[in-house]
């Protein structure tokens, strides 16, 4: 073989393997992306499960605290109303707003909840609120996961160089599940 054709094979085989490595650098971050976005999407879907349990549990609540609590119709008002705006948000940015304020709204019913002596010893409304605290603990380990899931995909997307291909590809930055100014105040509960 002369040298001519050496050079010319040993370019060919650079060429070749320099082509393979991009490639497989744009499928295999590609894919990550993916994953990631997917992977978003489904701790969104099991916070939003949560949500709709605690939506769904609400109004037996409400209606348990109505026949004890008559007098105190601003709360129970606020928290049906907290609950519509929940089920009327559409994106996930509105979805934590909405929930957030439902949040609020809880926690003052449940405010509501310790005037009543009678109330807290009623079965149904035991069951309830217990019903209502697991949902709570489970709203809150699935916050956890999607924003541990967000976190993962909002770095892979951020990390240089696959930042200019998340941009290429159409990857934009994920929205945290972040907690509202109100509950950074410790509450007040008033006998």
């Amino acid at each position: 073989m002369t040298s001519g054709k050496k050079i010319l094979l040993i370019a060919v085989i650079v060429i070749v393997v320099l082509a393979v490595s991009v490639f497989s650098f744009f499928k295999g971050s590609y894919n990550k992306f993916v994953t990631l976005d997917e992977g978003v999407k489904s701790a969104w879907a099991q916070v939003e499960n949560q949500l709709q349990r605690r939506y769904d549990l609400i109004p037996n609540l409400v209606e348990t605290v109505k026949g004890y609590a008559k007098q105190e119709k601003d709360v129970l008002v606020e928290v049906t109303n907290a609950r519509a705006r929940v089920g009327g948000a559409a994106t996930v940015p509105d979805k934590i707003n909405a929930n957030n304020e439902l949040t609020g709204a809880l926690s003052r019913l449940l405010v509501v909840v310790e005037k009543y002596p009678d109330l807290k010893s009623n079965q149904n409304f035991l069951r309830l609120q217990d019903e209502l605290a697991g949902t709570e603990n489970r709203i809150a380990v699935e916050r956890k996961r999607y924003n541990d899931a967000v976190q993962g995909y909002n770095v892979a997307i951020r990390s240089f160089p696959a930042n200019l291909l998340a941009g290429m590809f159409g990857f934009g930055k994920a929205t945290f599940f972040e907690a509202p100014a109100v509950a950074k105040a410790a509450p007040q509960v008033k006998f």
